[in-house]
């Protein structure tokens, strides 16, 4: 019992240590983190009720491992093919992921011939709410950047 407490103490004691290291982290980094905890505590619950006899809980310890699979699985699946994905002088030198400009349009939130001023003032807009120093999100952030750099072109 005495080993379990001072395991714990340890534990808690390198959490606390390394709260120093998340405040500069993103924030995609800290739920990395917190799934693979999550997993771990699965895992160990999982290994004690086993031990107990008691098979049935254990295997639902192992759903404390569901949200770190559908991530790993997502990130690994290669990228559908869309209608952006076929040929045109557009696509030429297009990263994995670069969005159409019929995305762009839908991120932004505007119509298919808006001027470059609907599009720097869309741009604006979303990003006073999305900014990942106003609480916003890192990925919707890049997406809107993205929707503006495929609109604007070479005309930054």
């Amino acid at each position: 019992m005495l080993l379990w407490i001072g395991l714990g103490l340890g534990a808690i004691f390198l959490l606390m240590g390394g709260m120093r290291a998340f405040e500069r982290a993103k924030i995609t980094t800290i739920k990395t983190f917190g799934l693979w905890v999550i997993a771990l505590a699965g895992l160990t619950l999982t290994v004690l009720l086993f031990l107990a006899g008691r098979g049935g809980m254990a295997l639902s310890g192992l759903m404390l491992f569901g949200p770190l699979l559908w991530q790993r699985w997502r990130a690994a699946r290669p990228p559908a093919a869309g209608p952006s994905s076929r040929g045109g002088s557009q696509s030429m030198g297009r990263r994995a992921g670069w969005m159409s400009a019929e995305e762009a349009l839908q991120v932004l939130g505007l119509r298919a011939g808006a001027s470059e001023a609907e599009i720097r003032e869309a741009h604006k807009r979303l990003m006073r709410a999305a900014h990942p120093d106003s609480g916003g999100s890192d990925w919707l952030a890049a997406r809107i950047n993205q929707a503006r750099d495929v609109l604007l072109g070479g005309r930054k």
